[in-house]
């Protein structure tokens, strides 16, 4: 595995953690039950070897490396540089798959630190990026960098690569977060959301379902309050960090409002419905009290913590926390909790704030049509499927959502198709970091001093002189 030039700039970029497997032999026969277009696919990338009867996919092991396969020189070679992410395998052995899978383009894997190092990785990508030497030729972004790629002019424009057929096979609001300027300038890859975790024993002893609007969840939260059921009714994340923008945008969106207007060149969160939005979340630790007023310094984990320790009946966060909420060594509430799509105002709908990675092609690299081959291949339905069962990342393509291996092995996964129907970018601007800052500080601000029209209005005098 290579490692990217970022010493001067990050440090020293860790390696996974997890061991390589074993090298697997490709089945001697095609996979059964296949049909033939399918077959041919997954021959095609590779991944037959990896097919089980009846079209689904399994998790075998590192396949054989592609430099035994075949000669470097004979091949094109470019480079992938990703943040680290790992499972049951790793990103470089899906490099490794697609290597052993053609004999045209050779991958060299440069891993980055993982997400939760984010400030390093986008550095180590603007280092490289800003070059403009064309290295490294594909990349991974997370979602609220692609516009500022791409008004640099480091991303390439994908839409000759990408019909419009193609794009439709994908959650819309990635496609919307992809795209810059009117042009897609990155390819979905993971997706994640916020979304509504709730205590399913404790509603259904109620006989109530998982509310559908906020007034609804204010209603069953504060009534679990009252009858003791529950020390808390609703936990968020108030902390003034980017956490804060994804809960604010959630609260807005659902409100029918926005935080920048559609065409990316003016404020919009001085609006009616962003500031009903926003005055609905202080009034949640101040009017109906269902939060507590730590939740002001609360980001993801401070907020899980009381949850899954059977304290609170609602909890807004990550998909994530599922898995967590269902290990008895640190969770009170195993097979005790529900996840739904957040709720909504009143003639609004469900809103989540989108989070995740997506595929960028330099737009300096000098293998064009090589890289373009390869984030194609990265992006594709059985690669996605192998990344969920592999490594835990939620697919970006619906259809992904219902194959009947990932219902089997990961039954949670299947269930947040309806969350990421409804994903909502954050502001899609070049200008995101500044945009970031100004939201943190008005929004906490109101949430702290309940002036909530006058904070926003501020930063709405602030947003348009930064993306003017």
């Amino acid at each position: 595995m290579a490692k990217l030039d970022t010493d001067a700039a990050v440090g020293p970029t860790p390696r996974a953690h997890t061991p390589e497997a074993a090298p697997a032999s490709a089945p001697s026969e095609p996979a059964q039950g296949l049909a033939p277009s399918r077959r041919r696919f997954l021959q095609g990338t590779g991944l037959l070897a990896l097919s089980v009867a009846g079209g689904a996919l399994a998790g075998g092991g590192l396949l054989a490396s592609a430099s035994s396969r075949a000669s470097a020189h004979s091949r094109t070679e470019i480079t992938f540089a990703s943040a680290k992410f790992y499972g049951k395998q790793s990103i470089g052995q899906a490099v490794d798959m697609f290597n052993q899978s053609q004999s045209k383009i050779l991958v060299k894997f440069l891993e980055l630190p993982p997400p939760s190092s984010s400030t390093e990785v986008h550095q180590a990508l603007v280092q490289q990026l800003a070059r403009r030497s064309g290295t490294p030729d594909v990349f991974t972004q997370d979602v609220i960098w692609i516009a500022e790629f791409a008004g640099a002019g480091w991303a390439l424009p994908l839409d000759e690569y990408v019909p419009a057929a193609d794009r439709q096979q994908y959650f819309p609001g990635l496609i919307d977060a992809c795209t810059y300027g009117g042009k897609l300038t990155a390819l979905p890859w993971i997706v994640d959301g916020g979304m509504l975790f709730y205590r399913k024993d404790l509603l259904e002893a109620a006989g109530a379902k998982a509310p559908q609007t906020w007034d609804e969840l204010t209603a069953i939260a504060s009534e679990m309050q009252k009858s003791k059921k529950v020390d808390f009714g609703y936990l968020w994340q108030g902390k003034q960090a980017e956490v804060l923008v994804c809960d604010a945008v959630e609260a807005i969106a659902t409100n029918g409002g926005a935080i920048l207007a559609s065409d990316g060149k003016s404020a919009a969160i001085g609006s009616d419905k962003a500031i009903e939005a926003v005055q609905f979340l202080y009034d949640t630790i101040n009017k109906s009290k269902i939060s507590p007023s730590d939740v002001l310094s609360w980001d993801e984990e401070p907020s899980r913590l009381p949850f899954t320790g059977g304290k609170a009946a609602f909890l807004r966060n990550w998909s994530y926390v599922y898995a967590i909420a269902q290990d008895p060594s640190g969770s009170s509430v195993v097979d005790k909790v529900g996840v739904a799509p957040l709720p909504h105002f009143a003639g609004g709908k469900s809103a989540a704030c989108l989070g995740g990675y997506q595929y960028g092609v330099n737009a300096n690299t000098k293998h064009r049509e090589a890289a373009v081959e390869f984030v194609r291949w990265m992006s594709s339905p059985e690669t996605q499927l192998w990344f969920a069962l592999q490594l835990g990342l939620a697919p970006t393509r619906p259809a992904v959502f219902k194959e009947q291996k990932l219902g089997q092995e990961q039954p949670f996964m299947q269930q947040l198709e309806t969350v990421f129907t409804g994903a909502t970018p954050r502001p899609v601007t070049p200008k995101y970091a500044q945009v970031t800052l100004a939201i943190q500080s008005a929004v906490s601000r109101a949430l702290v001093s309940g002036e909530v029209k006058k904070e926003l209005d501020a930063a709405a005098s602030r947003i348009d002189k930064i993306v003017a």
